[in-house]
């Protein structure tokens, strides 16, 4: 590589200056790594090889005037390996602008670099861009045309995707939250991954220029874990101090909604032992429950139920003999509120300071709280009656019919004729007609007649019948055994029956 630096010398004082001056800043750092190179070169050279030395003793300082020459020095420099940017070769200098001119000739490149063979990340990566996974999480709003319009997919890959059948119409209903992954190569779709659920997976691939689905079931991996809790303050606080997550504790609300009323009939000192299943997905937790079997004792009460399996598929919780946990309807419409108000046909109304029977239960909840269907049934009445405000009226048969009023609103799809199913959401909690406060009034009518909502007998649906009783005892003994172990029943039982031998031995002995 070749410099031209034109330095300016000063006979009288033997002193070598130069000057370079640049309005471009990459001028000025070039003149500076060369006046660098030069300084170093001229000290570390002997006075025999350096020319600038020897012409500077040769000639006498007192008897050459005080004139200033240019002269121009070349400095070759072949074993320095700049990085010289591709703006040099394409800027154009002018010499007459600038009394120093630094001129670079580059070498860097070896006599046969034109045989070297170099990679291009730059291709590479066009390489990869051009067959790529684009993963996509469906946001509010999309659709799947909507997707493949901003990965620039071609209308007609969708139209041959859709057209596929029933397995595809899956796509049709994204939710937020939704993955897709599409494997993409140069612009076209060959691969479509779409995780329907924690199970369950469509995959897309292009075959022959021809699309074709499948529907993929993956099995979750269970591990069965137990937890037990005191109640001493509430059951929800309780459960999460025992580590279960709000899932787990509302399916066990949902196991004992018949026959307990949790938010009356709780009391401190309650407790509950649970067997439940976490399900794990590619060694990763995805899932908790369900609860395989579960005892809870209410006011000194055992209440077991046991999670059976049907032959068709079915799932349901019993009791150790057979009979169904789950009846006819549901204990209380709100989970977990306060009862503000009891059944009472002698209470004096607190608007119309009067007496005035109240017939139904009043449960107390902040304004929006859900409220649902206690039983199967078809809504009768959606809409404003008297003083109930807002009101929902089911009817569940011929004999049995509920109503819940003071509504805030209704929920969507709710309206007169309309079928709703147990535990489904018909409206939200609020204070319309005449309430004091946001609460639910809840009724419940056998014939027509107003019975308490807290103490009528709910009617029970079909239990284990008895052909079925004794394949469904030998399924549940394993996790009755284990529940007997949790609660310690076993180790009582076994010394119930050891102090039984002692004293029967006692008695022997004593004639």
């Amino acid at each position: 590589m070749t410099y031209r630096v034109y330095i300016m010398k000063d006979y009288k004082t033997g002193a070598v200056t130069s000057h370079v001056r640049s309005h471009r800043s990459w001028l000025i750092f070039l003149s500076g790594i060369s006046l660098t190179l030069v300084s170093a070169w001229l000290f570390l050279s002997t006075p025999e090889n350096n020319p600038a030395d020897s012409l500077a003793k040769d000639i006498p300082k007192a008897d050459i005037p005080a004139i200033q020459q240019e002269s121009a020095i070349e400095y070759t420099a072949d074993s320095v390996n700049l990085d010289i940017p591709n703006l040099i070769e394409e800027s154009t200098v002018n010499d007459s602008e600038f009394n120093d001119v630094i001129e670079i000739t580059p070498h860097a490149i070896a006599p046969d670099s034109e045989n070297l063979v170099v990679d291009d990340p730059l291709s590479e990566s066009i390489e990869q861009t051009n067959k790529s996974l684009q993963t996509v999480t469906v946001k509010t709003g999309d659709s799947l045309a909507l997707i493949f319009s901003r990965l620039g997919l071609s209308p007609r890959s969708l139209y041959n995707i859709m057209s596929l059948g029933k397995e595809v119409s899956r796509l049709k209903e994204l939710r937020p939250g939704q993955i897709l992954n599409f494997h993409i190569n140069e612009n076209e779709l060959d691969r479509l991954e779409y995780e329907v659920n924690l199970t369950d997976s469509l995959l897309i691939t292009k075959l022959n220029d021809k699309f074709q689905a499948e529907l993929i079931h993956e099995e979750l991996e269970p591990l069965v874990k137990h937890a037990k809790a005191v109640i001493n303050d509430s059951l929800f606080l309780s459960g999460k101090r025992a580590g279960l997550s709000d899932k787990l504790i509302m399916q066990l609300v949902s196991i004992y909604g018949w026959d307990i009323d949790f938010a009356l009939d709780i009391r401190e000192g309650d407790s509950f032992t649970l067997i439940y299943e976490e399900q794990y997905k590619d060694g990763v937790k995805v899932s908790d429950g369900p609860i395989i079997a579960a005892e809870f004792i209410n006011r000194g009460t055992s209440l077991r139920a046991i999670r059976y399996t049907h032959e068709d598929g079915r799932h349901d919780y019993y009791a150790e003999n057979g009979d169904a946990m789950r009846k006819a309807f549901l204990r209380t419409p709100v989970e977990l509120a306060r009862i503000s108000s009891r059944f009472n046909l002698k209470r004096k109304h607190p608007i119309l300071n009067k007496i005035r029977a109240h017939k139904g239960v009043d449960y107390a909840a902040s304004t929006g709280t859900p409220i649902r269907a206690t039983g199967d049934g078809t809504v009768a009445l959606a809409g404003r009656k008297g003083g109930y405000g807002r009101t929902v009226v089911l009817k569940h048969g011929g004999k049995y019919s509920t109503l819940y009023a003071h509504l805030h609103k209704y929920a969507r799809g709710v309206r007169t004729g309309k079928r709703v199913k147990q535990g489904q959401v018909i409206g939200y909690v609020g204070k319309s007609g005449l309430a004091t406060g946001p609460h639910l009034h809840y009724e419940f009518r056998v014939n027509g007649v107003h019975r308490n909502p807290l103490t009528v007998k709910l009617p029970k649906v079909e239990s284990i019948n008895k052909k079925a009783l004794p394949a469904f005892l030998q399924t549940i003994n394993p996790m009755i055994a284990e529940l007997d172990r949790l609660t310690g029943k076993r180790a009582l039982a076994s010394q119930q029956t050891k102090e039984s031998s002692k004293q029967l031995s006692t008695l022997m002995e004593d004639g």
